[in-house]
């Protein structure tokens, strides 16, 4: 068969090439840099962490540490290179970042069934088999033909992120259910403010600390996703006629309209969890944590992602992608990385890892089937071809994306820990099942050591 054609040679384009040759498959892998850089990179190297060093928690029972797992039992290339390139961290999996780097590109660059080619890829083919793997800095040329081939509506350029926080971490008591004018039921929580827990809300965040934009970032922010921060700059009441309107409803406590509210919706798939709605902002975790808790019923809100704006670029996954990352109305055209939706060093990698075991079946003329749901990478690939298009955000992975139990024991039920270490348990049980599948490959082992390992 003729070389599958891969666009991006970052952490999920080197990835799915790694798996692909390794089964046989040749893979040609064009990267621009060094050629044509980008304001993000230092390095022509593949895989070149560009914002930090850590691939996160590297503690059992975290949820990033159990997709880590999940990758190492999967046979992750990447997460071999880290491993063997991992710096002092605390709890972290944190790495050298060039030596990372110049791992990856070494097995990469001498593999014999891997083309390397440092040009860009302006055009997705128009036969054979395409990964693209691009990134949120994905060129011009290149988003302009993605456009072309899925809709210049499927395609964002710019990411505004709401938080999203723990649903058992949130007070009833100072919450109640209703939708505007009671229109669609009860379908959002909402968190009254008095005028008093306003103003100290609202000075809280006039002297917030931002986080400092990259270079390449361009904060000219689009009016209908501003972050809050801007918004408070505008006016002492411009939030209460934004986000925060109370207009249409009624606390149920008082019998009164509040004075400002701010509204939680329940994140689809992820029903135990709730997005902060129009609560994008650019300011640093730390001061989010401090300032969102001062919102009634927060207090104590344990926040599974925090709010962010920046320049990205990624396609409406549920509404565009098949289960295995390929595009649904052109089959040949995969999408990995970032540019699928995903937001993370480690959600990159296990993309790159599906999509290239998926392109090896499909190659190969036989049925892929992604890991189970059961499963952080199962899951996490799930939220990004089930999730509601219209609300779609990019996500990282986090307990609330894994299939919950339906039957645990009352106690365990309640403990949180112990809940998700059996969620942990099960998914590793079944990603162990799940990866007998990739024994019926070709499987064309290489021999060759990863740079860096002892």
């Amino acid at each position: 068969m003729s070389k599958v054609i891969i666009a991006g040679g970052g952490l999920a384009g080197s990835e799915a090439a790694w798996q692909l040759a390794q089964r046989g498959v040749r893979v040609a892998l064009y990267e621009m840099r060094p050629t044509r850089s980008t304001p993000a990179h230092k390095t022509g190297n593949l895989a070149e962490l560009v914002c930090s060093n850590s691939l996160k928690s590297n503690s059992a029972g975290a949820a990033s540490w159990l997709l880590k797992e999940e990758l190492r039992r999967a046979g992750s290339l990447l997460m071999r290179c880290a491993d063997a390139n991992a710096v002092p961290g605390g709890s972290a999996l944190a790495v050298d970042r060039e030596k990372f780097a110049e791992a990856v590109t070494s097995v990469i660059a001498t593999h014999p069934l891997i083309e390397l080619r440092h040009e860009e890829l302006q055009e997705i083919p128009g036969e054979g088999f395409v990964l693209i793997a691009t990134g949120p800095l994905t060129s011009d040329s290149l988003a302009a033909s993605l456009q072309k081939l899925t809709g210049a509506e499927h395609l964002a350029f710019y990411d505004s992120i709401s938080p999203i926080v723990d649903a058992e971490t949130l007070n009833m008591e100072r919450i109640f259910r209703a939708s505007r004018y009671g229109k669609g039921g009860e379908d959002y929580l909402n968190c009254p403010m008095t005028e008093e827990e306003y103003h100290a809300f609202y000075e809280a965040l006039m002297s917030a600390e931002e986080v400092a934009p990259h270079t390449f970032e361009d904060l000219n922010y689009f009016e209908a996703c501003l972050p809050i921060e801007e918004l408070a700059r505008r006016g002492y009441d411009t939030l209460r006629f934004g986000p925060m309107r109370p207009v249409g409803l009624v606390d149920p406590r008082t019998g009164k309209r509040p004075f400002a509210v701010v509204q939680l919706r329940a994140e689809n798939l992820r029903t135990s969890s709730y997005n902060l709605v129009g609560f994008q902002n650019h300011l640093k975790f730390g001061e989010q944590k401090r300032i969102l808790r001062l919102i009634p019923g927060l207090a104590n809100a344990e926040f599974l992602r925090f709010g962010q704006i920046h320049r990205n670029t990624y396609v409406n996954a549920p509404a565009l992608l098949s289960p295995d990352l390929s595009l649904k109305a052109f089959p040949s055209v995969f999408i990995a990385g970032q540019l699928s939706g995903v937001e993370g060093y480690v959600e990159c990698i296990s993309t790159g890892l599906l999509a290239g075991l998926a392109m090896v079946h499909r190659a190969m003329g036989g049925v892929y089937e992604p890991p189970p749901r059961t499963t952080a990478l199962g899951s996490l690939i799930h939220y990004v071809t089930h999730a509601d298009p219209s609300h779609y955000q990019p996500a990282n992975i986090s307990f609330d994306l894994l299939a919950p139990f339906e039957d645990l024991a009352r106690p365990v039920a309640r403990d949180r820990k112990a809940r998700r270490a059996r969620q942990c348990d099960r998914a590793l049980a079944d990603l162990n099942v799940w990866s007998a599948w990739k024994n019926e490959c070709n499987y064309h082992a290489y021999s060759g050591r990863v740079a860096g390992e002892s």
